[in-house]
């Protein structure tokens, strides 16, 4: 057998409509916002462009409509270097997400409307067997349906694959699921939502993540924010700190960077605890800029600030 390489990603793309303002309006208000961007989004799309960014061999899976957001998603996929593997939909929008970002703290809230990606299923990831099965890597979320990433997951884990779960948006999952993964990697309120508890000190944290490791799940990594990310299996736990490069412009994508470096090290061979360094460092970058895809960093960039650090 070849040797497998690769990251395969199953996920949505979601045109990212992001309003800058001093708050989130109450019902029947209008309020002035201070900014806005339009540009490609949605968790799996974002990961796939982070992961061909910091210099990973990327496919990516997913549906769009035939409309100028569906444009915009192949234009992005063919400016990054990512495969991708995504079908044209006649009669149905290209998803699209409204995210609001705080002009002070750069934090945000997110709604997302898949569209045609709502509709990735079974047959998708059939109709892609053989790229999952020769890649090093395959790695999916929650945006779309359920059935297709467990189905995803279990594809890659029979073919040998290193399997890496973002469960996010959070929601009611069975707990098989966690028996196909490798790594699961939610941030901390995905997190505190799939355990049942807060997650506000490293005590909890690694509650939490023994928990999911009770579950199945072969290790996890709960990333914290400002804090970094901490890591656990069995026999390790580290809480990697995050990195500090500059004033905090927009979060929305930091975890989006991080799963896609973290995947691209992994697919090289890095080590678990080195690869979450490595996806902090991208996450660090990420928040400096606007935006979610644009945001992601070149590998020369995630590469210099390793060494200056």
């Amino acid at each position: 057998m070849s040797e497998k390489r690769g990251i395969v990603i199953l996920g949505i793309f979601a045109a990212d409509t992001a309003y800058k303002a001093k708050r989130l309006p109450h019902i029947a208000e209008t309020l002035m916002g201070s900014g806005f961007t339009l540009g490609p989004g949605g968790k799996g799309s974002n990961q796939a462009i982070a992961a061909a960014k910091a210099g990973g061999k990327v496919t990516f899976i997913s549906r769009v409509g035939n409309d100028p957001f569906g444009e915009m998603a192949l234009a992005a996929y063919a400016a990054a270097g990512v495969k991708a593997n995504v079908m044209k939909m006649e009669g149905v929008s290209t998803g699209a997400a409204f995210i609001f970002v705080d002009e002070v703290s750069g934090e945000n809230a997110i709604i997302v409307a898949p569209g045609a990606a709502g509709l990735i299923g079974i047959d998708d990831v059939d109709a892609n067997r053989a790229e999952i099965e020769n890649a090093a890597i395959f790695m999916t979320q929650l945006e779309q349906p359920l059935e297709a990433a467990i189905h995803g997951l279990s594809m890659a884990k029979r073919a040998g694959a290193t399997t890496i779960f973002n469960p996010a948006p959070a929601r009611a999952i069975p707990d098989s699921i966690y028996g196909l993964c490798d790594f699961v990697v939610p941030n901390e309120v995905e997190a505190a939502e799939l355990v049942g508890h807060p997650i506000e000190t490293d005590e909890q944290a690694r509650a939490a993540a023994s928990t999911l490791l009770d579950r199945g799940a072969r290790a996890v990594i709960i990333t914290l924010g400002a804090r970094g990310a901490f890591y656990h299996s069995t026999g390790q736990s580290e809480l990697v700190p995050a990195f500090s490069v500059g004033n905090v412009i927009d979060t929305t994508g930091a975890g989006d960077a991080f799963l896609g470096a973290f995947a691209t090290a992994i697919s090289e061979g890095c080590a678990p605890v080195e690869a979450v360094r490595f996806g902090c460092a991208a996450a660090a970058i990420a928040v400096t800029r606007p935006g979610t895809a644009p945001a992601m960093p070149s590998r020369a960039d995630i590469n210099a600030l390793l060494r200056s650090s």
